[in-house]
């Protein structure tokens, strides 16, 4: 295979070659006839996408782009997205049950998964990323090419031929991507997005799709939304976001001045805030660093994204292809895999050492996704799931040893988008205003909380109503309570706004039920949901949404468990903000409010890592001066024997809304018991003034 790591020249160069030899050769597959109808018509399709790819390219490079007014761009931008639109899904071959009823069960998967892999072409050619664009034409070539031999034979092409191919490329490819998708996280010249931000006239919309990107109208509305509103009230946005990242590394005890690069993440339409932000970070010491979500099997297609992006054109078809990696996934492949991504890091581990963490701003608001499960659809065996765990144990792993979880930070705020409804921009104001709450008042409200849970040894939590939670929740014992403390105190620092206290608790002793009627995780519904914990494991869990109660089981195992067998409860916390609970009530929008918000409005349980993963030695103290002490479990603390059994690179919070909680109380070793909340209300002495926003 080609050096990986030619220079820029000698890469346009031989790619510049493949390409047009390449395009020469599927402009003519829409001319033959040599393949069976059904599959002919298909690779017709693909070899006139790459058609449409060539002709964007060309306008990209020429600059023609950027001189065409708003229609037209907006013309050309659905032309790029519309196969897989909802009202178009049925019909397209990215849809596994259309593929599969056109080509079978044998190829329909397959061709399928080159259906998605090749519309990662399309920011490729925004970025003018020539390499990117090449492998996948020739992987799409190489494909036909075994229906041409199989048909001039007058045979079947065979499925293993195609799956090797498959296979081949996911294998040799993943390292120079690697390579790619690391350099933007850590490296500030790379920043494609961060140019349309700082050099853009963002009083033209026409910016917004010069990202190649799906611009939906909640993105147009959400760019002239901010172009209204006053520059100190964007500034103010800004200022929050990225003094909330200081004070994150601040509060944790963490050496900012060591840190030279910080990854932003944002959704379009933000960017005159974004701009603000980059000079904010800037004035800190801060470059960013920006990459765009992942749309392809190399970086994972995911209704969740994570980076830079904008609308998602339809979340089905992310949904439909989470699991394409089902295909190919063997052992031998996760190793190439944490191979090519160590090599990644070992090429820029200069610039990961001095690398800070995330800085996210997400969104909500947008129309509920309710996911339709298809057997059509690519999912990973038993064996293969497990192997899905092994390689985000070791590579989580990995990553921290270039980039230290002792020495990193996040931030975290989430600003709604049009969807929401008719009151968006009364809504907007009221989320700023939620972001921006005095943190000093909650401080000293949430430090009482603090005190009061300090003395027990387990807390229960009892829903009311059509909620069945029935928990207790078994705290660590305070050696030293005048300098010890189990609870964090957070403010608005790395998870925007200002509402909880925290801890993760022990695991032995944890036992009972966590209920929700219905919540929103990950951009996922669940209707129903509940989990059993037997010494702070899960270790039964189900939901409604599906009839079949395997449909429901899988559907939690999946996207709650992240196929693991089992999780602990790695946070416990309760959050203090009446204010945006009563917000949400008003507008009703409680069930867009994202998980950010929504662990605010009530307590809160995590499954899986604790919130000081991979930061459990570094001491951290809350304003009153006592130390946190309860940063690992049972689990987390196997790191320091086995760290493949330590963490499960991941952590999904799951909150019992006020109106649904009957009582949470903390009890002493002796047995006294203190009642913190009851049917909703806070009624621990010095904590009136939480209720005072919900009369």
């Amino acid at each position: 295979m080609e050096d990986k790591y030619m220079d820029e020249k000698e890469q346009e160069e031989l790619f510049g070659e493949r390409y047009v030899l390449a395009l020469e050769r599927i402009r003519q597959i829409p001319q033959e006839s040599v393949c069976a109808e059904a599959f002919q018509k298909y690779f017709g399709k693909m070899a006139e996408f790459v058609a449409l790819m060539n002709k964007t390219w060309n306008l990209v490079e020429s600059g023609e782009l950027y001189q065409m007014p708003l229609a037209k761009l907006q013309a050309q931008n659905e032309e790029l997205y519309e196969d897989i639109l909802p009202q178009n899904y049925g019909e397209s071959y990215g849809n596994p049950d259309h593929a599969v009823d056109c080509l079978g069960e044998s190829m329909g998967q397959m061709l399928c998964f080159l259906y998605a892999e090749l519309r990662g072409m399309i920011p490729a050619v925004f970025e003018l990323n020539r390499f990117d664009m090449v492998i996948r034409m020739e992987l799409l070539l190489e494909v036909y090419q075994v229906f041409v031999c199989a048909a001039q034979e007058g045979i079947e092409a065979e499925r293993e031929t195609v799956r090797q191919i498959l296979y081949w490329y996911v294998s040799d490819y993943y390292e120079p991507e690697t390579v790619l998708h690391t350099a933007r996280l850590l490296c500030p010249d790379r920043g494609f997005a961060r140019r349309i931000v700082m050099d853009s006239d963002l009083s033209d919309l026409r910016y917004l799709y010069y990202y190649g990107e799906y611009v939906s109208e909640n993105e147009l509305e959400t760019a002239r939304h901010l172009n209204s509103m006053p520059a100190e009230k964007v500034k103010l946005m800004a200022d929050t976001y990225t003094e909330g990242y200081r004070i994150g590394f601040e509060v944790g005890n963490k050496d900012i001045s060591i840190k030279e690069t910080v990854n932003i993440r944002y959704f379009l339409g933000f960017e005159r805030m974004i701009r603000e932000a980059v000079d904010n970070f800037d004035r800190i010491g801060l470059q960013p660093t920006f990459y765009r979500a992942g749309t392809n099997i190399f970086q994972g297609r995911s209704v969740n994204k994570n980076g830079w992006c904008g609308a998602n054109p339809n979340k089905q078809f992310d949904y439909d292809h989470k699991e394409d990696m089902a295909l190919v996934l063997d052992g031998a492949l996760v190793e190439r895999r944490l191979e090519g991504l160590r090599n990644a890091f070992e090429k820029w581990k200069i610039q990961a050492a001095v690398h800070g963490g995330p800085a996210v701003l997400e969104i909500f608001g947008e129309k509920p996704f309710v996911p339709e499960t298809k057997k059509t659809a690519c999912h990973l065996s038993e064996k293969q799931q497990k192997l899905a765990v092994e390689y985000a144990g070791k590579a989580g792993a990995l990553q921290n040893e270039y980039i230290k979880g002792e020495e990193r930070s996040f931030t975290i705020i989430a600003f709604p988008v049009p969807d929401i409804g008719e009151q968006f921009a009364e809504i907007f104001d009221d989320i700023v205003r939620i972001n921006t709450l005095d943190y000093k008042l909650y401080q000293g409200i949430q430090q009482t909380i603090i005190d009061t849970l300090d003395k027990g040894l387990t807390v229960q939590v009892k829903g009311s109503g059509a909620n069945r939670t029935d928990l207790t929740v078994q705290l660590h014992k305070l050696e030293d309570p005048s300098s010890q403390t189990n609870f964090e105190n957070c403010v608005a620092d790395v998870n925007i706004p200002v509402g909880e206290v925290f801890t993760s608790p022990l695991l032995t002793g944890t036992n009972g039920i966590l209920h929700v009627t219905r919540v929103f995780l990950n951009e996922l519904e669940y209707k129903d949901l509940w989990l059993r914990f037997e010494d702070g494991m899960v270790s039964d869990y189900g939901c409604a949404n599906f009839e079949a109660e395997e449909e429901n089981r899988k559907y939690i195992r999946d996207n709650v468990l992240h196929h693991h067998d089992r999780l602990p409860l790695g946070e416990f916390a309760i959050g203090t903000n009446t204010t945006a609970y009563v917000v949400a009530r008003k507008y009703g929008i409680e069930d867009k409010m994202p998980i950010l918000i929504a662990e605010k409005t009530g307590p809160h349980f995590a499954v899986g890592d604790t919130c000081y993963s991979h930061a459990e030695n570094v001491r951290v103290y809350n304003p009153d001066g006592k130390e946190i002490i309860a940063k690992d479990n049972e689990v987390s603390v196997l790191r320091d024997t086995d760290v493949s059994k330590a963490y499960f690179q991941c952590h999904t919070d799951i909150t019992i809304p006020y109106d649904e909680l009957g009582e949470l109380s903390v009890l002493t070793e002796a047995g006294e018991k203190t009642i913190i909340i009851r049917n909703g209300q806070f009624v621990l002495p010095g904590c009136e003034e939480l209720n005072r926003a919900m009369e």
